[in-house]
């Protein structure tokens, strides 16, 4: 049991990422006589670098892909909506594929922390990036679509199923708004910083 932990442990490490400072190296004289080295922290290892259990979407998902947890844990609503769009997009050769969906709340912290690297203050981060506690993606209430004729495509024909685009600095984000079937969708917010659903 300890040798299949131990391979297990061993392939779940990234190639790239060198084995935690816990995680020592045997050497033959020991491997014959003592008990198997431990463990690197597993759990750290795999939250430091989120995959489809957290939300992550590989490449070609579409909305009627069950499988993957970002799509299959969305608002049962808001992937009804999607799934009949995808279908009368299609008959328009559009395909509506998925960017990101549901996101765990260490995926979306994640994502926050990048985001703050990258444009240098948590002010200019949140114009594109919800803390976790804010955002609809962890909530499974908003889909990034893509590609962009697919975005494009449902900003003509999205209202038509309650799918609105809900900032006008994000094409690609949808959420379900019901009453845009016969009302239109609502006005877009420039961008996240601007909903008030986004502050704390």
């Amino acid at each position: 049991m300890a040798a299949i932990t131990a391979a297990l442990g061993h392939a779940l490490l990234s190639p790239s990422q060198p084995p935690s400072p816990s995680a020592s190296p045997r050497s033959p004289s020991a491997a014959a006589t003592s008990a198997p080295a431990p463990l690197p922290p597993l759990h750290r290892e795999l939250r430091a670098t989120p995959g489809e259990a957290d939300g992550v979407v590989p490449d070609g998902v579409t909305v009627f892909d069950d499988g993957i947890p970002a799509v299959a844990k969305l608002d049962a609503n808001l992937l009804e909506a999607l799934r009949r769009a995808a279908r009368d997009g299609a008959d328009d050769g559009v395909e509506l594929s998925v960017n990101s969906g549901w996101r765990s709340p260490e995926y979306q912290n994640q994502l926050l922390r990048k985001a703050v690297a990258r444009y240098g203050s948590e002010g200019e981060a949140a114009r594109w990036v919800a803390t976790a506690k804010t955002s609809p993606h962890v909530s499974g209430d908003a889909v990034d679509i893509g590609s962009a004729d697919a975005a494009e495509w449902l900003s003509e024909h999205g209202a038509g199923y309650g799918l609105c685009q809900i900032y006008r600095n994000e094409p690609w984000h949808y959420e379900l708004r019901t009453e845009a079937i016969d009302r239109g969708c609502p006005r877009m917010y420039a961008d996240p910083t601007q909903d008030p659903r986004m502050r704390p």
